[in-house]
């Protein structure tokens, strides 16, 4: 999956948290995502005028309140297609979780069908 497919089938299944993503759609939706608060830092920072803390980080804010849902739901399909919950993401709150997450989404899927459905695409 390429970058731009990635991002508009996270934005199509914006709260769909049921399914499979790959491991390719994640990681595209997730530099997205890195991509976009930076813009939105800068810009925030040049259009009011502040420095680099005050306004960028309100509108940097704001992105990443309205990318929440669909970094949240790609991230869950992602865990169905390792055969794990999406409620392992949860872990991330212990602080030393996010290091099994980040191992978790980096792993390859299951080829096969699983329990979350048939395999992913993948690309």
């Amino acid at each position: 999956m390429n970058f731009s497919r990635s991002i508009s089938s996270c934005f199509s299944k914006y709260a769909t948290f049921s399914g499979r993503a790959s491991r390719s759609e994640f990681w595209w939706f997730y530099l997205f995502f890195i991509l976009m608060s930076w813009a939105a830092s800068i810009v925030g920072a040049v259009a009011l005028g502040m420095g680099m803390e005050a306004g960028a980080s309100e509108l940097s804010l704001i992105l990443q309140f309205a990318f929440l849902v669909p970094w949240w739901a790609v991230a869950s399909r992602r865990m169905h297609d390792i055969n794990k919950s999406g409620w392992w993401m949860l872990i991330m709150f212990t602080g030393i979780g996010v290091f099994f997450l980040i191992y978790w989404w980096a792993k390859q899927g299951d080829n096969a069908q699983n329990r979350f459905g048939d395999t992913a695409l993948q690309g």
